[in-house]
């Protein structure tokens, strides 16, 4: 392997830490507490609830925090190097609570406290690991490149944390699980390090205040003709994550090992298509290919209103997989061209705030998830103590596999066809962003580096 493709896989090592860790607690964390270790459902919400402030405020305000940093290490790395143990730690200690199960009240202050700490050392890791990103590969290509192995790293983290933790836990217990994910999530982060690197001569001394910080991200058209439709298409993943256990168990009578399957096919074969779009991106530019895996993603969900059995949902999941990963690879590139626009309009490198702005903006996507998927179930009339639901309810199952979804990437490609950076005006923004690195260098006496080539 050439030393430039061993760093590009040693940097995207993070996503599969992110992976592992984030989808565990997602997934699992609410069943262990309220089913394993009988902490009335009504106190998990409640830390939810508080959760959700939180992470409301946390993302922009980590970021902010990262974007202002100057040391002599760099702005991003190391906060990975110090909050990435921490991190784990939490990840294992929330697996391991010191009580026996029906201790309320001392439970909930467990969970309370670890999936708070959790989340605050994640956000912090993930979003500056994510924020070098921009940083490290300026041009269009090596974007789509490295974005699609990162997603094929973090797909197969993600499946890590969805089909393994029930599967240690029946042969060993949840606390070696927790340990065992924390130990990877650990090394997988902190491996990602040695294909990490920043550049000095982006962080600034002097920056945006906070609030001026959060206005100009708000003002930018760019974003928010991206965040938008960002947050629509990662509610639609959300959703069919949600979604499809109901769907593949009482519209496809499928078994449990089924639905495995069915998820299984949906992301694995994400994998090689993940490849396939990066090379589509190279070719014709970031905003016409997201126009085109929006549209392959949606046309490919509306089998799902008519699927009679098991084998057409497995048909219908190959083909979804398909444009589900072209998004995947995309959101990361196109908020990257986002991130060059604003430093040529404001003079600062604003990774952070960015996606730390994207990240609450996603979060709203789930909470929004919840609640059209709560109202769908309720009215159609889904029973959850029976075995076979009414055709009210397999029809409600069935809207929320295709036309909702839909609805949402409707509206997220009627708001994206305003996003302003493709053709001649993103090939001006590269252009002057390689007159600011070219500067830059200048500034430093480094007559011989050339900056990097930013092609659009």
């Amino acid at each position: 392997m050439k030393n430039g493709k061993f760093k590009d896989f040693m940097y995207s090592l993070g996503s599969f830490s992110a992976g592992i860790l984030g989808q565990t607690v997602s997934t699992v964390a609410i069943y262990f507490y309220v089913d394993i270790m009988k902490v009335p459902a009504s106190r998990i919400s409640l830390v939810m609830l508080f959760y959700g402030i939180w992470n409301a405020i946390n993302d922009p305000l980590f970021g902010q925090i990262s974007d202002t940093t100057v040391t002599r290490w760099g702005r991003r790395i190391p906060y990975i190097a110090i909050f990435t143990v921490p991190m784990c730690v939490a990840f294992a200690l929330l697996w391991m609570p010191p009580y026996p199960p029906g201790a309320e009240q001392s439970l909930f202050w467990w969970y309370f406290i670890m999936i708070f700490l959790f989340d605050s050392f994640f956000t912090i890791v993930v979003l500056n690991w994510t924020a070098l990103f921009p940083e490290m590969y300026p041009g269009l290509e090596e974007r789509a490149r490295v974005s699609a192995l990162r997603q094929i790293l973090g797909i197969i983290g993600t499946i890590f944390g969805v089909a393994l933790p029930f599967v240690i836990v029946e042969k060993l217990s949840w606390k070696f699980m927790g340990i065992l994910f924390g130990i990877m999530g650990l090394v997988t982060m902190y491996a990602s390090l040695l294909g990490s690197k920043e550049r000095p001569e982006l962080a600034r001394e002097d920056s945006l205040p906070f609030k001026e910080a959060l206005k100009q991200t708000f003002i930018n058209k760019s974003f928010l003709t991206y965040v938008i439709p960002a947050m629509l298409v990662q509610y639609t993943f959300v959703a069919l994550l949600a979604v499809v256990p109901f769907y593949a168990q009482y519209v496809l009578e499928a078994t449990e090992l089924q639905t495995t399957l069915f998820l299984g096919v949906l992301f694995v074969m994400a994998i090689p298509f993940s490849l396939v779009w990066s090379k589509i991106i190279s070719k014709i530019g970031a905003k016409q290919s997201f126009i085109y895996a929006s549209a392959a993603y949606s046309v490919c969900l509306l089998p799902f209103l008519v699927a009679q059995n098991y084998i057409h949902g497995i048909i219908t999941a190959l083909f979804l997989s398909f444009g589900l990963a072209g998004l995947l690879v995309l959101l990361d590139v196109l908020i990257a061209d986002v991130i060059d626009e604003d430093e040529v309009h404001t003079g600062f490198r604003r990774e952070g705030m960015y996606f730390g702005v994207n990240g609450f903006m996603i979060r709203l996507g789930i909470s929004l998830n919840a609640i059209v998927m709560g109202w769908v179930l309720n009215i159609s009339g889904y029973d959850a103590y029976l075995t076979v639901q009414p055709d009210s309810a397999i029809w409600g199952m069935r809207l929320l596999m295709t036309v909702v979804p839909i609805a949402a990437m409707v509206l997220s490609l009627a708001i994206f066809r305003h996003y302003p950076l493709e053709g001649e005006y993103l090939d001006r923004v590269k252009a002057q962003l390689n007159e600011i690195r070219k500067k830059q260098a200048e500034e430093r006496g480094d007559s011989s580096a050339s900056p990097s080539t930013l092609d659009s």
